[in-house]
């Protein structure tokens, strides 16, 4: 456990040095504001309006954000070491293969959270002082629940980065897998449902369909953050999900899912990588 903390406090303090901590909390922080700020402006209103609205707005923009963040920050992860000769050196230290990974996974892990918790934090802080309309209780909560799927969200898709980063053995190619990852889970994945709804003429079961959600980890999040505002008008898929009540323990115990898989499969990859 030792070598693990070891490495990942390497990471991290690399992720402060590259100024990767105080760039991703920045972009967390102003997101968060502005859309609190500005989110009525085309209704032709500026302050802070519901809280509802904002959770809503800040996850449909977020998860687009958190995943393509969460590939930049670790892409390189294995694949990067490698091409700088320092994989090997790294393997002559008294850790496992596994130790090493694990390490640099929960390194970058804590980059994420720790710049997700300030930097939304921080815009909740602002919120509950300046909004009249909401109160310190469901504010703390609605941000809590949101973090907390958020920080999941990264997760999974810093585990995503490194099966990439242990399958290439070139840096410029797992970026190039990354952005192909991202793509087909934040758009491709949703525009193919649109598309089977489309193609049968909504004839979809409507309590199957929901499920089918469930195998992407973006929607998932959604979904988290939606379910607290349930008299919100939601469009779209996130509309279809309505049909079947799923509880918020419920899906973030899909996000954990989803994380403990890529981990498990990376673990194995890199236990047999060639060095």
């Amino acid at each position: 456990m030792n070598a693990i903390l070891t490495v990942c406090a390497k990471e991290f303090r690399d992720g402060l040095r590259n100024r990767w901590v105080i760039a991703i909390t920045a972009i967390f922080a102003l997101l968060a504001i502005g859309l609190a700020y500005f989110g009525a402006a085309a209704a032709g209103r500026v302050g802070f309006t519901s809280l509802s609205t904002t959770i809503v707005s800040l996850a449909s923009l977020a998860v687009f954000i958190i995943p393509l963040i969460a590939l930049m920050l670790s892409y390189d992860g294995v694949v990067g070491e490698d091409e700088n000769g320092t994989l090997l050196l790294l393997m002559t230290y008294p850790l496992s293969r596994w130790q090493l990974l694990l390490g640099k996974m929960l390194g970058h892990g804590a980059i994420m959270a720790f710049s997700t918790l300030v930097g939304f934090g921080a815009a909740a802080l602002i919120m509950g002082s300046f909004s009249n309309t909401t109160g310190w209780g469901e504010l703390i909560t609605a941000f809590a629940v949101f973090i907390v799927s958020a920080i999941l969200l990264g997760w999974v898709f810093i585990a995503f980065a490194y099966i990439i980063s242990t399958l290439v053995s070139e840096k410029s190619k797992a970026a190039g897998v990354a952005l192909i990852v991202w793509f087909l889970f934040v758009l491709v994945f949703d525009l193919g449902l649109l598309g089977l709804l489309v193609g049968t003429e909504g004839d979809v079961d409507a309590e199957l369909f929901p499920y089918l959600l469930l195998l992407n980890p973006t929607d998932i999040f959604r979904l988290v953050n939606i379910s607290y505002f349930a008299s919100e008008q939601i469009t779209g898929l996130m509309a279809i999900a309505q049909h079947v009540k799923f509880s918020t323990s419920a899906l973030l115990a899909a996000l954990l899912v989803w994380l403990a898989v890529p981990v498990s499969i990376s673990l194995m990859i890199f236990n047999r990588r060639s060095l």
